[in-house]
């Protein structure tokens, strides 16, 4: 699945507009497999810290809102895609997604009913705002400062609007862990199908597809964390995290030395940059 690749900008723009090279992947599959991996660990860790090593919610909600902080720092500092970075902020805001939508209906009572619109609500302005700035919403052109920070402050109310609705429909329908991965990969499958038989928006199936990842990731979560007479596998929040942390590890690595998830004309580019270093030393 991919998105649109309109760049807005008038000419007289384009070229701060490519200051840098562009700051995420290509949506390729490595993608959607450790964006997967990234929302499981954010449950799992969140469960983790907050249950296990008895930090509380409201503790572990600033300790990982201010490592997700000086991470995002240096992700905007950067000149281009970073997969070890990019992939780091996704976890980590991928954590302070499901702590955000956790100390609202944990800590202060909100109703997950609640917290779903307002998210959804949230990262529908989001929207609203990005495309009134930039006249697109196509992540293949996260060039700027500006269309980063919306970018990431989607990704943020899509991690929480994800836990929230996965949290309702859980409580609400009680599939069990197993059931609602199926039912929420089916939801998947089904954008992705629309995207490619009916000619679905790219844009929209991206983001719709994005949101119901973090439920999918959340079930196969809990399915291999929690005790077996609770319906999991048993692996416990410590084995699940460190498990999926290495595969997460190792995809990244692999993609840092391969670059297969990043586009073409940034390879281009990124040559033509380090060819003229010599001379400019």
């Amino acid at each position: 699945m991919t998105t649109d690749t309109t760049d807005a900008y008038a000419p007289g723009r384009r070229s701060r507009a490519r200051q840098t090279l562009n700051k995420v992947p290509e949506v390729t599959l490595y993608f959607w497999v450790i964006k997967v991996l990234c929302t499981t660990v954010g449950e799992t860790a969140a469960d983790l810290l907050n249950d296990n090593l008895g930090m509380g919610l409201t503790n572990t909600s600033y300790l990982m809102s201010a490592l997700l902080v000086v991470t995002l720092v240096f992700q905007f500092r950067a000149r281009s895609y970073v997969p070890g970075l990019y992939w780091l902020s996704v976890v980590l805001i991928s954590v302070v997604g499901t702590l955000i939508s956790d100390n609202l209906t944990d800590n202060l009572g909100v109703p997950l009913q609640t917290t779903t619109v307002v998210f959804a609500v949230a990262l529908a302005i989001t929207f609203f705002a990005w495309y009134a700035s930039e006249r697109t919403l196509s992540i293949h052109s996260i060039r700027t400062a500006r269309r980063e920070s919306f970018y990431w402050l989607a990704i943020l109310f899509t991690f929480a609007l994800g836990t929230s609705a996965g949290d309702l429909t859980a409580e609400k329908l009680n599939l069990g862990y197993w059931l609602s991965a199926i039912v929420f990969a089916a939801l998947i499958a089904a954008v992705a199908l629309a995207h490619r038989t009916l000619d679905f928006n790219a844009v929209w199936s991206f983001w719709i597809a994005y949101v119901l990842t973090r439920p999918l990731g959340a079930s196969l979560g809990d399915y291999l964390s929690q005790p077996t007479a609770d319906g999991g596998l048993g692996l416990g929040t410590v084995g699940t995290s460190v498990l999926f942390l290495v595969v997460i590890l190792g995809l990244v690595v692999f993609l840092t030395r391969t670059r297969r998830d990043v586009t073409e004309d940034d390879l281009l580019e990124a040559s033509g940059a380090r060819r003229l270093s010599p001379s400019e030393g």
